[in-house]
């Protein structure tokens, strides 16, 4: 490696201009691959650490606390580390009337608690939270009652984290005083000054998400610089030298940085600013460009594995076209005329100006005489429209630069973001040191003040949100993103007006394409296809038909029981979606509610909107909350809404529907239950798929009474496998060849039940499951049925196609 970069390196330094460049870049390259497999060698992960865990049993878990609790509710979590490199993350939950234990960095404790390991969602596409986790070395989430946690003796931990993290909780602590009582203010505080976001609701974000200026609530390098200017202009203010200014604005940047928990965003930021002031100390020339690719192979050499990550890659994209597009933009264009604006009083500089500057300058000076205003009068004018041209373009550049990774990751692209974000970047300017001023000495008209900035941010964005186009972008093909990316290369690296003007048109193209999406969905024509989607402990079912029509049958969705807070992951949107849009689907023909349980129900109404069905199908139906929200979205986008009832029949996308159950004269009761569900058998050529939502044996007597049951090929087990359904009369009669379970993995409910595996299994049906395949996927071309699972249990392989 070393030989390769010092060949470089020489035959630059004395080789002939003719071939020197290209030897040199050669050998560099192959030196900076030879040390790149190194240090991937180097930083190999090592093996997970195990704990001996059965099922769901409560073990006892001792160890340091590295991370102060974060509490929203009557839920704290903290970060237990058990040993060196193996911690897990523990949720403690209060009994009505009990309250929070209070605890703190280097605190020993043990609690009594369920654990387990992380699980992924089982589906293409979906997030590796478990590799997301093990990254900051949390190998095990665990949930314990309060009341169990015992703490022990002695301390733990480094002195100086403890000093930081007890910083961290004093301001926690003083921003919940300063709002008391208002958790909205409380949440956005806390997560926009120091980064802790347990508290930050879903729906108080949502509009931040979808015009792009969600970078305003979490730790972000804006933030980090924003604080720096301002505490390095109040230690010029206190005539601090400075060399000491610049030294101590540093300092303070990763102060910051590991305050807020060596958030990578906020740990690059100071990185980036220690450089740059270095720099400068040393007079050397600022580039962007340069610092910034230092600063990248500086995280990756130590870290190669954040190179894959999100956030690194929309940090240093952000930077980079800042530096390659955004700033020789504004020099080319406003950035003269604004300077040109200094001095506008002073005629005797005109001779020193370019010939652009000058003319502009006395005009704005004939201007100013001619309306007989002071000069300042159309000055300050003219450096607010300035600015804002800026602000837009700088946001333009930005939001080009990051629309594919944007794509990728949030399927999303904010158009409204170019003017949302000319208003909240200044609001934001001003709101993090008022609030910081506000934490660090308690004033509460401070404190009012940042919250009427938050007040501003928030009606700007909403205002911005309801003018924002209403899509959400499937994943590209990779040919797409790659074409698009050589476009952007060449974009910055063309020189000369027509080179310039042919990469700036590939850009065009590849944009539009990458926004409207063209390409046919990735779909079987002519197949009957059922997708069982992992949504965990619920249901989720897609099924594809023969000329491409789509049903979406549930949407999964997390129960809260009693005075818990409902989940902020949103079944629909985090889980159903990103498959969805991994086949670049972007919309749905047909949405079906089975029945208003919050484990079918929950993630609908976000499909709703993220897919704009044409029609609901529904069983029957109680009023309840859940219900309401998704009547409410469904009839807000024109979708209509469609009871169905037993018995009917009718053809649709080239198979043919059977409705089963609800019967015309099932009454439901006041709230909703299993026996609401709508039950569905579905036709094609030789095959038959029967889908039982929840129903319950009452519902499956009914049907046999009616003589409904009939052999099926696929049966979509009702009620998670559990001992409430799937009779032996009823297996008698549909005979399945496949059994299909959709629950999450080691639920508390105990799904599947034992009786009911049994009982499928003595009538020979092969049993897919949802918590042990992830995401399962049958279909027929009429005469033969084809099965898949994401994951491949060990004790048997699926043959790719079945015969009946």
């Amino acid at each position: 490696m070393g030989a390769f970069l010092v060949l470089g390196i020489l035959s630059l330094r004395f080789g002939t201009p003719r071939w020197s460049r290209w030897l040199a870049g050669a050998c560099c390259c192959v030196g900076l691959f030879a040390g790149g497999a190194m240090i991937a060698l180097l930083h190999a992960p090592a093996p997970a650490p195990e704990l001996d865990v059965q099922g769901r049993e409560i073990v006892i878990l001792g160890g340091c606390v590295v991370e102060p609790p974060a509490v929203s509710g009557e839920r704290e979590r903290f970060i237990l580390e058990l040993e060196p490199h193996a911690r897990a993350q523990v949720t403690l939950y209060t009994k009505e009337g009990e309250t929070l234990p209070a605890l703190a960095y280097g605190q020993k404790v043990e609690v009594d608690a369920r654990v387990r390991a992380p699980r992924n969602y089982g589906n293409p596409g979906a997030f590796d939270y478990q590799h997301y986790l093990a990254r900051k070395d949390i190998f095990w989430t665990a949930s314990a009652a309060a009341d169990t946690l015992r703490v022990l003796g002695g301390s733990c931990g480094s002195r100086f984290q403890k000093v930081v993290m007890d910083v961290r909780s004093a301001a926690l602590d003083r921003i919940s005083r300063l709002y008391h009582g208002d958790p909205y203010r409380t949440g956005m505080m806390q997560a926009m000054l120091v980064g802790q976001n347990y508290q930050l609701q879903k729906v108080w974000t949502t509009d931040y998400r979808s015009t792009g200026t969600f970078h305003a609530l979490v730790i972000s390098g804006t933030h980090v610089a924003i604080l720096a200017a301002f505490f390095l202009f109040l230690l010029r203010l206190c005539f601090v030298p400075e060399t000491a200014a610049l030294m101590a604005t540093a300092m303070a940047a990763w102060f910051y940085a590991v305050m807020t928990g060596w958030q990578a965003p906020c740990t690059r930021a100071a990185a980036g600013l220690t450089l740059l002031l270095a720099c400068g100390y040393f007079y050397r020339r600022r580039r962007a460009l340069n610092a910034l690719a230092a600063v990248a192979l500086g995280f990756l050499v130590a870290d190669p594995g954040q190179l894959f990550e999100a956030s690194f890659q929309l940090t240093f994209l952000a930077v980079g076209f800042l530096g390659a597009f955004a700033v020789p933009l504004v020099q080319a264009t406003s950035g003269p005329l604004a300077r040109g604006l200094s001095g506008l009083s002073d005629r005797g500089r005109d001779v020193h100006l370019p010939p652009r500057v000058a003319q502009f300058r006395i005009e704005m000076r004939l201007l100013a005489e001619t309306l007989r205003l002071p000069h300042w009068a159309v000055a300050f004018p003219a450096r607010c429209l300035f600015f804002i041209y800026e602000m837009v373009l700088t946001s333009a550049i930005i939001q080009l630069g990051l629309a594919l990774p944007m794509i990728v990751y949030f399927h999303r692209v904010g158009i409204s973001g170019l003017s949302a974000n000319a208003f909240v970047v200044p609001l934001l300017g001003v709101f993090v040191p008022l609030g910081f001023v506000a934490v660090a000495t308690g004033w509460v008209w401070v404190a009012n003040l940042a919250g009427g900035l938050l007040w501003l941010s928030e009606h700007v964005v909403h205002w911005h949100a309801a003018i924002e186009p209403d899509w959400r972008i499937p994943t590209p093909p990779l040919w797409l993103a790659v074409a698009f990316s050589v476009a952007l290369i060449a974009a910055a690296a063309a020189r000369g007006r027509w080179w310039r003007i042919a990469a700036a048109s590939l850009v065009a193209v590849f944009l539009a394409l990458l926004l409207w999406e063209p390409f046919a969905p990735q779909i079987w024509p002519g197949n009957l296809e059922m997708t069982a989607i992992d949504v965990g402990q619920g249901d989720s079912i897609l099924v594809v038909f023969p000329n491409g029509q789509r049903l979406l049958v549930d949407g999964g969705g997390i129960p809260a029981f009693g005075h818990q807070q409902h989940s902020q992951l949103d079944t629909g949107e985090d889980v159903v979606a990103p498959y969805l849009w991994n086949r670049e689907f972007r919309t749905v023909d047909v949405v079906a509610l089975s029945h208003a349980h919050e484990d079918h129900i929950g993630g609908l109404a976000a499909l709703v909107d993220d897919f704009h069905p044409r029609e609901l199908w529904t069983g029957a139906i109680q009023e309840s909350p859940p219900w309401e929200n998704l009547r409410r979205r469904a009839q807000g986008r024109g979708v209509k809404i469609e009871p169905l009832t037993a018995p009917a029949r009718f053809a649709f996308g080239g198979a043919e529907i059977e409705v089963l159950a609800p019967m015309a004269d099932y009454v439901p009761g006041d709230t909703p239950k299993n026996d609401d569900s709508l039950v569905l058998r579905i036709r094609y050529g030789r095959h038959a798929f029967l889908l039982c939502g929840d129903a319950e044996r009452p519902i499956e007597r009914r049907m046999i009474d009616e003589n409904e049951i009939q052999h099926v090929d696929v049966l979509k087990v009702a009620h998670h496998g559990s001992r409430t359904s799937s009779t032996e009369e009823f297996l008698d009669l549909a005979q399945p060849e496949f059994a299909v379970i959709s629950a999450g993995f080691e639920n508390s409910y105990g799904h599947p039940n034992g009786d009911v595996l049994e009982r499928l299994a003595e009538h020979h049906a092969m049993i897919l499951r949802t918590d042990q395949d992830g995401l399962v996927t049958i279909r027929s071309d009429g005469y033969r049925l084809f099965v898949e699972t994401n994951r491949q249990r060990p004790e048997r392989l699926l043959a790719p196609a079945l015969m009946p």
